[in-house]
């Protein structure tokens, strides 16, 4: 009887062990009352490829997450959209455990969707008809996103202080966050192509917005905004794929974005008919060879991005990022091209220490009120 007590109770130890170390990967977030739910939209539908009995199967679908505060207070929801490698959880919360932007603005009364990008993630990929795919390996993570203190790939680099951990493979929050990145489409053009579809579908849906996006989705901010210029009240854009023309800081410094900030027409005026027919010309106050930076704006007269100089639109730039160097590059075509827009670098109202994924950051919350907060309130109330 004793041994058998004696089992019990290893057992139950062993129990009690085995639960503790899986709640402590496991932790529930304290988060806003709210119901959710899920739907998909911009599916079109092709020949199943290899087939010619007219089986079909869709593509081009994205997944969307709406998420509902107990208490609606605001009358626009936030529509948010990730960047290259990531997809909509992101914004849901932060690897190491903390609540994250989406549940942040439900606390201000906000509505909120997420989306995972076409081809990504919960947004399937299909064999034979997407186009193909690539990944970040751990190291090109922490050299831009997480630990750029460590391998100061730019003078900026230097700065950053706010990543929760030590932003390397082995660490368990890095680990987590590295463990949520995705194949994505190696094809720019191919995303907006399919992002402007699944997209445009979901704005007529859901009508007017606030459009937040991040990184490499900043491009679809600008083709959003110029197709359904009524649905879009505002652009947050947390620094946006960028500068015009041309990659920057990482070589190779190949051209992009022909036309302009994008890798698919946008509406000028006057109209275009070819990429070419933007003329450029180098802007040197904005560029410096050795940091790998040519920035581009139009050659006068700038033809104006006639559908997006009614929406009122923001640029986050963080203090260690490498988007510091060019960023400005960006704004200024913005501007030229009459779009209403606004710069904010964090660093210039006391937000220190951020690198690109500011909002899962340790102060990135803060960065949500101060910043992108008080932005909606002043733009769309």
């Amino acid at each position: 009887m004793i041994i058998f007590l004696l089992g019990v109770c290893f057992l139950l130890t062993l129990l009690q062990l085995t639960t503790t170390g899986i709640s402590s990967q496991i932790q529930l977030v304290e988060g806003t009352l709210h119901r959710r739910n899920y739907f998909y939209i911009g599916e079109q539908y092709v020949n199943t490829p290899g087939t010619k009995n007219g089986s079909e199967i869709a593509f081009g679908q994205i997944y969307v997450e709406r998420l509902v505060p107990v208490n609606v207070t605001r009358s626009l929801p936030i529509l948010m959209i990730h960047g290259h490698g990531m997809t909509g959880t992101n914004f849901l919360n932060t690897p190491d455990g903390r609540p994250g932007w989406a549940d942040y603005f439900m606390s201000q009364g906000f509505e909120v969707y997420i989306v995972d990008q076409p081809s990504r993630g919960r947004s399937a990929w299909q064999m034979g008809v997407d186009g193909n795919q690539s990944d970040f390996d751990a190291t090109y993570i922490s050299s831009h996103f997480t630990a750029v203190k460590q391998f100061h790939l730019w003078p900026q680099a230097a700065l950053h202080t706010q990543w929760p951990g030590n932003g390397t493979a082995g660490d368990p929050i890095f680990d987590n966050f590295y463990a949520s990145t995705m194949p994505s489409l190696i094809s720019d053009e191919e995303s907006s192509v399919k992002v402007r579809k699944a997209l445009g579908d979901l704005l007529d849906l859901i009508g007017p917005v606030v459009l937040l996006t991040h990184s490499q989705s900043g491009q679809y901010g600008w083709i959003l905004g110029d197709t359904r210029p009524s649905l879009i009240k505002t652009i947050i854009a947390l620094e946006p794929i960028g500068p015009p023309f041309i990659n920057a800081v990482f070589p190779p410094l190949t051209p992009a974005r022909p036309f302009g900030l994008t890798e698919i027409p946008v509406t000028y005026s006057p109209p275009i008919f070819f990429a070419s027919d933007l003329k450029t010309e180098i802007v040197p106050s904005l560029s410096n060879a050795s940091l790998g930076t040519t920035c581009y704006h139009q050659a006068a007269p700038a033809r104006q991005m006639v559908n997006l100089k009614e929406i009122p639109t923001l640029v986050v730039t963080s203090e260690s990022s490498y988007h510091a160097i060019y960023d400005a590059c960006t704004v200024g075509f913005l501007a030229q091209a009459g779009v209403p827009v606004t710069h904010v670098e964090l660093a210039s109202v006391g937000i220190k220490g951020n690198a690109h994924m500011m909002f899962m950051e340790k102060n990135g919350l803060e960065i949500a009120e101060q910043v992108v907060l008080d932005w909606i309130q002043k733009t769309t109330l």
